[in-house]
């Protein structure tokens, strides 16, 4: 597989691709490939659930997508809008999501690994609650 400079693997900029970056493009919350492969469906844009699952991914892999986990532990995409390491507080009842700068968990993390003799750590963040509006409307 050939890599670019930044030793990324090759990303083929395909027809599918464009759709499904697209259709991402157009979302403010998290959707599901299910739902995502709907969508495109529905817009008349031919890309299988299985290509669409690998386009995810893949996009997940070169970070322009964030992925979280939902309540049934399916996995949800969004266009990742920073472009940088950051966490999530995400809404338990509408899925909302706000991109969080934590520099204390990035020193906690840092120095839990380097305690345990742990190198090259990578981790992920996720708050869940419920936001202001789900909320307001419970009231």
């Amino acid at each position: 597989m050939s890599t670019q400079t930044t030793g990324q693997p090759e990303v083929r900029n395909t027809k599918q691709r464009r759709a499904v970056a697209g259709a991402l493009r157009s979302l403010d919350d998290f959707i599901s490939t299910q739902n995502l492969h709907r969508r495109l469906h529905d817009e008349g844009q031919s890309v299988s659930l299985a290509t669409t699952y690998r386009i995810l991914q893949s996009m997940a892999d070169t970070g322009e997508v964030d992925v979280l986990r939902n309540a049934e532990g399916e996995a949800i995409y969004r266009r990742c809008e920073a472009e940088h390491h950051h966490h999530h507080l995400v809404c338990r009842s509408c899925g909302a999501a706000v991109e969080l700068e934590a520099p204390a968990i990035e020193r906690w993390a840092d120095d839990t690994a380097s305690e345990h003799g742990f190198t090259n750590v990578d981790h992920t963040v996720e708050i869940t609650g419920i936001c202001g509006n789900c909320a307001r409307e419970s009231r």
